[in-house]
């Protein structure tokens, strides 16, 4: 994983942050921008005390209960979802719909990112329910510069 995450910063460079998911240690390894955990990863301030002040830190939620604690931590960002029914976990938590967003959007003035079966089709309403990002997973999948080039035009 290593390898591979060295391999993608090379090709990257700064053209993109990198945030890796689940491991402040490859994280620090491959020179990315910052880490993404969940609910049953290191604590956020675990994280913290590894990757340090000036990497990103995020944290994924999934219920106003977890979005109102984490908002307290020294998180960067909150992940709020799924929004929608996914395919892209074997055990998703609970569907959150745009409510959720909007609620989670009552919660905190960190910014927002949404994730759980965002789509082209669905991403505008997702962004209009408070959402300031949208993570996409399988809508990228078939064909990604397309895919990537629409999702832009839809959410200029």
């Amino acid at each position: 994983m290593l390898e591979q995450a060295k391999l993608l910063k090379d090709l990257v460079g700064a053209r993109a942050k990198l945030i890796m998911n689940d491991r402040a240690d490859l994280c620090l390894a491959a020179a990315f921008d910052g880490v993404h955990v969940g609910q049953d990863d290191l604590s956020p301030d675990a994280v913290r005390e590894i990757i340090g002040h000036n990497l990103c830190l995020g944290l994924s939620t999934h219920n106003p209960q977890q979005l109102a604690t984490a908002d307290k931590t020294q998180v960067d960002y909150l992940a709020i979802g799924p929004v929608f029914s996914t395919f892209s976990k074997d055990k998703p938590d609970p569907v959150v719909g745009l409510e959720g967003v909007r609620r989670a959007r009552q919660l905190t003035h960190k910014p927002l990112v949404a994730i759980g079966g965002i789509t082209r089709s669905n991403c505008r309403e997702v962004i209009d329910s408070g959402a300031d990002s949208v993570a996409v997973i399988s809508d990228l999948r078939s064909d990604p510069r397309k895919s990537a080039e629409e999702f832009f035009r839809v959410l200029r």
